[in-house]
């Protein structure tokens, strides 16, 4: 079976290859001609994950699935949640993503957050939404050089090591987009 996956994030895109197993060829964006830069102005996770997936099923008649990820702080209101990316400001700086929240969360004794993960899945112009989701918490500096995004600050529950000290298979067997993608993958496996 082969699938588009809308994401410009080559980081993503190996992860999820890595996480799928061969079991599923993966196209990009840049394979289908997509250079174009995909909207992303929903308010919810959810939202912006069938914005992706339905502008290239839209645009390019090709079965596709584009997922959004937050993290979402328990001290803050579930902020940055969709702004993630772009929480301390449209430069997308994970370093400056990671310096405001930790500025936020500076003296707060509840550190307890989720990262959460949604797939929007269009087969035959059909959707299709799978959820993954990993609490843990914010430590207070960073740790580790791996991963990308909020990775050195956040601790999955039960490890003792931050994302970005885990290998690409320790991460792949917790994280939050490990768990949407084998949901994805246990479908697709279904049908």
């Amino acid at each position: 079976m082969e699938l588009v996956f809308a994401s410009a994030n080559e980081n993503k895109v190996l992860e999820v290859e890595h996480k799928l197993g061969g079991a599923i060829r993966l196209k990009s964006l840049r394979a289908i001609g997509c250079t174009e830069d995909i909207p992303e102005t929903g308010l919810t996770l959810e939202e912006n994950a069938r914005m992706k997936a339905r502008y290239v099923w839209d645009h390019y008649k090709v079965d596709c699935f584009a997922d959004d990820t937050g993290l979402e702080v328990d001290a803050l209101d579930g902020a940055p949640g969709v702004y993630s990316a772009r929480y301390a400001g449209p430069q997308r700086s994970s370093d400056d993503n990671m310096e405001l929240l930790l500025a936020n969360l500076n003296g707060m004794a509840n550190r307890s957050a989720q990262f959460k993960t949604v797939i929007c899945l269009i087969q035959g112009g059909e959707e299709f939404l799978f959820e993954g989701v990993v609490r843990g918490e914010i430590i207070e500096q960073r740790q580790g050089s791996d991963g990308f995004g909020y990775d050195p600050i956040f601790r999955p529950e039960g490890a003792t090591e931050t994302f970005a000290e885990m290998t690409i298979d320790a991460k792949n067997t917790i994280s939050h987009r490990a768990r949407a993608i084998a949901k994805l993958a246990q479908f697709l496996k279904n049908k």
